[in-house]
């Protein structure tokens, strides 16, 4: 396999950087990582590792991370409420994606782990980015990257209330064998289901936009696919 199957164990525990000096820490979960901005009160980077499925009981308790430092996280684990538009406390890892563990699917639900997303958009094509990682994973190993996108000030809604801006766009790269696929995905209202593909974008692009280097071969990173991944037939969603 290109990538060790192993999981990442322990937190780590930070003290928040001067103000002047801004700088990303990485807080490894079990079996995915965050890379958290104090500035930001949020993740700004998230990849997962290869895992096996079984069953567990996945209950959506959303909390703060007790073991990480406050300056770290959100203000509050409440409900993005905006007048007019609706906002899920939308995942960067999915829960289901770590159904292995009742941990992993516990630390999954801590808000560094989640961010504003237009409802829309979370039920939407980000949903359906997360079925087809749930679909393939099932096939072989994984990799999976993103990240998120923002410089927009005007949908900056819970500045006040969470701490955090509102991502202007997320991304997303699954690495699969020798196959990746990549996508930049509004985080608008307009975002349904069915655009997936406008969104697909070739790793070339996403490392010209975002200025991360992804670890695939070089005429991968050329590539970009008409369509989507098709979910394979008698895929198990759940």
């Amino acid at each position: 396999p290109f990538i060790n199957n192993f999981l990442f164990l322990a937190l780590a525990i930070f003290v928040c950087p001067p103000v002047h000096a801004p700088e990303t820490k990485r807080i490894d979960y079990e079996g995915f990582s965050v890379w958290v901005d104090c500035d930001k009160r949020s993740a700004v980077k998230f990849n997962t590792m290869p895992n096996i499925t079984l069953v567990v009981i996945n209950l959506l308790n959303i909390s703060i991370d007790p073991n990480t430092p406050s300056s770290f996280q959100q203000l509050s684990a409440k409900t993005y409420k905006q007048k007019g538009q609706r906002y899920d406390r939308g995942h960067l890892v999915p829960a289901n994606r770590l159904d292995y563990s009742k941990v992993a699917t516990r630390q999954s639900n801590f808000m560094i782990n989640i961010l504003p997303q237009a409802a829309s958009m979370n039920r939407g094509a980000w949903v359906l980015t997360e079925e087809k990682t749930e679909c393939y994973r099932d096939i072989d190993e994984l990799l999976i990257i993103g990240d998120v996108l923002s410089d927009n000030l005007n949908d900056d809604f819970f500045t006040e209330s969470h701490g955090v801006k509102t991502p202007d766009a997320f991304w997303k790269v699954i690495i699969y064998n020798d196959r990746a696929i990549a996508w930049i995905i509004p985080n608008s209202a307009d975002t349904k289901r069915d655009r997936i593909d406008h969104y697909i974008v070739t790793i070339q692009e996403l490392e010209w936009v975002t200025g991360e280097s992804m670890p695939v071969d070089g005429y991968i990173k050329y590539e970009k696919p008409e369509y989507s991944w098709v979910i394979p037939r008698g895929c198990n969603k759940g």
